[in-house]
C-alpha cells in the first residue's frame, strides 16, 4: 500500500469515529487554573510570611558577637615574706573572709613588739613632760608675784632711804648751829680765861663742849652722806627688781607656750608610735591572705615556699555571683536601644534562654579601648561600622541556669525595642 492510500484510510478511520465528549475537551483548561490558583496561594502566604517575619524582626536588635562577663579580682599580698601555707586549689570556689594562703609571721611580730616598746616609751615620756606645764606656769606666778613684792618693798626702802637723808640734813643743819654758838662761846671763854674773868675749869667745860659739837657736825655730815649713797643703793635695787619684775612677765607666757609646746610634741610622738603600732598589727593581719570576695579560684600562681612581694598577683578570683552580658553592637543598631530594653539572651553552653535588661550603654567604641586606637587624622581613613558594648543584666538574677555561667561564654542577646 502506498503513503497516500495510508493517509486516505487514516483519514477515513477518523471521520468514522465519534466526537468526544464535552468534559474531554474542558478538562486540559480546568487543570491549568488550577495550578495557578495554587501557586497564586502559596506566593501569597510566602509575602504573608515575610511580610510577618519582617514586622517580627524589626522589633529586636541581635548580635552574636556578645559574651558573659564578670568580675576577675587578682589577689596579691600585701607585705613581703615567705609562704608557708596554701590553702586552695584551681577552680575552688572559695567565700569572702576564707584564708587562701598564709605568709611566715616571724618578722611581722618581732615588728609589733618593736612598736608597742616605742608607744610605753613615748607614754612615759608625756607621762614626765605633762607636768611641767603646770609647774612652770605656778612659778611663772611665783616668781611675778615676788618680784612684785620685791618691787614694793625696794621703793619702800628708797623712800625711807630718802626720809632719813632728809631728817639728817635737817640734824645737820642743827648742829651746825649749835656748833657755831658753842664755838662762839669757846672763843669768849678763851678771852676771859686770858684776863683771868673764869675759872680754868669752866674753860675746859666750854672747850670740850666746843670739841663734842664739831664732833657731832662732823658725824652727822658723815652720816647724811651715807645715807646719800643708801638712796643711790636703794634706787638701784629698785632698778634692778623693776627690771626682773618685767622680765618675768615677759618670759612666763613664753616660757609656758615652750612647755605645752613640748608637751604637744610629746603628744605627737605618743600619737606616731601608736600609728606605727596599728601598722605593724595590720601588717601582721596580711601574714594571712583572705579572699575579699566569693568567687572561683584561677591562675593560681602560688606555692609554699615561694617569696612574695606586694603588688604580686597569686590568685585570681573570678565573682561568678554576680555576672553580666557584654554584647558588642553595631553603631547602625542602636538607634532604638536604651537603659531599661528587656532582652533575651541565648547561651550556648546550656542551650537556654534567659531573661534581661538593658543596664548601660558603652561611653565609647570598642576600637577606642584598644591598646593602639586607630588615628583616623593620618589620611588613611576607611569607614568602617564601629561597635559600642551594650551591657545586660540578668533580671531576675535568680533564673535557673545562672549558676553556670563563666566569664567569656559566648551568648547570642536579643534586645526588644517596644
Amino acid at each position: 500500500m502506498t503513503a497516500s492510500a495510508e493517509r486516505g484510510s487514516s483519514a477515513a478511520a477518523t471521520a468514522s469515529r465519534p466526537p468526544p465528549p464535552a468534559e474531554a475537551v474542558v478538562a486540559p483548561a480546568k487543570t491549568g487554573g488550577r495550578k495557578r490558583v495554587i501557586i497564586a496561594s502559596v506566593l501569597a502566604a510566602v509575602a504573608i510570611g515575610v511580610t510577618a517575619y519582617w514586622l517580627y524582626v524589626r522589633q529586636f536588635e541581635e548580635t552574636d558577637d556578645a559574651q558573659i562577663d564578670a568580675n576577675i579580682s587578682n589577689i596579691s599580698p600585701r607585705v613581703s615574706g615567705t609562704i608557708t601555707a596554701v590553702n586552695v586549689i584551681e577552680n575552688q570556689h572559695v567565700n569572702t573572709g576564707d584564708v587562701l594562703a598564709e605568709i611566715d609571721p616571724s618578722d611581722l611580730k618581732v615588728a609589733v613588739e618593736l612598736a608597742k616598746a616605742q608607744v610605753a616609751e613615748a607614754d612615759a615620756q608625756l607621762k614626765v613632760e605633762d607636768p611641767s606645764v603646770s609647774i612652770t606656769e605656778m612659778t611663772n606666778k611665783t616668781t611675778v608675784a615676788t618680784s612684785g613684792s620685791d618691787l614694793a618693798s625696794a621703793e619702800a626702802a628708797l623712800a625711807q632711804a630718802k626720809k632719813s637723808v632728809d631728817q639728817l640734813a635737817a640734824q645737820l643743819a642743827q648742829a651746825q648751829a649749835n656748833d657755831k654758838n658753842v664755838q662762839l662761846e669757846r672763843q669768849r671763854a678763851k678771852q676771859l680765861i686770858d684776863q683771868r674773868a673764869i675759872a680754868q675749869a669752866e674753860f675746859d667745860l666750854r672747850s670740850s663742849a666746843a670739841d663734842a659739837s664739831s664732833a657731832n657736825v662732823d658725824a652727822l655730815r658723815q652720816a647724811l652722806e651715807a645715807a646719800k649713797a643708801g638712796v643711790g643703793e636703794q634706787d638701784a635695787r629698785l632698778a634692778s627688781t623693776r627690771s626682773r619684775l618685767v622680765e618675768a612677765k615677759a618670759n612666763a607666757p613664753r616660757q609656758l607656750e615652750t612647755r605645752r609646746a613640748s608637751v604637744l610634741w610629746r603628744e605627737a610622738s605618743l600619737n606616731a608610735a601608736k600609728a606605727q603600732l596599728a601598722q605593724a598589727e595590720l601588717n601582721l593581719s596580711y601574714a594571712k591572705i583572705v579572699a575579699p570576695v566569693s568567687g572561683i579560684v584561677g591562675k593560681k600562681a602560688v606555692a609554699i615556699g615561694d617569696h612574695v612581694a606586694p603588688g604580686q598577683e597569686l590568685i585570681a578570683l573570678v565573682q561568678t555571683d554576680s555576672v553580666w552580658v557584654t554584647a558588642d553592637y553595631r553603631e547602625t543598631q542602636l538607634r532604638k536601644v536604651h537603659p531599661g530594653l528587656e532582652a533575651t539572651v541565648h547561651v550556648d553552653s546550656i542551650d537556654a534562654d534567659l531573661h534581661g535588661v538593658v543596664e548601660s550603654i558603652g561611653g565609647a567604641t570598642g576600637s577606642r579601648y584598644s591598646v593602639l586606637p586607630p588615628e583616623n587624622a593620618s589620611g588613611n581613613y576607611v569607614k568602617v561600622v564601629q561597635r559600642i558594648p551594650v551591657r545586660i543584666k540578668f533580671d531576675p538574677p535568680g533564673q535557673p541556669g545562672v549558676d553556670r555561667l563563666r566569664p567569656g561564654m559566648s551568648v547570642e542577646p536579643k534586645v526588644r525595642l517596644q
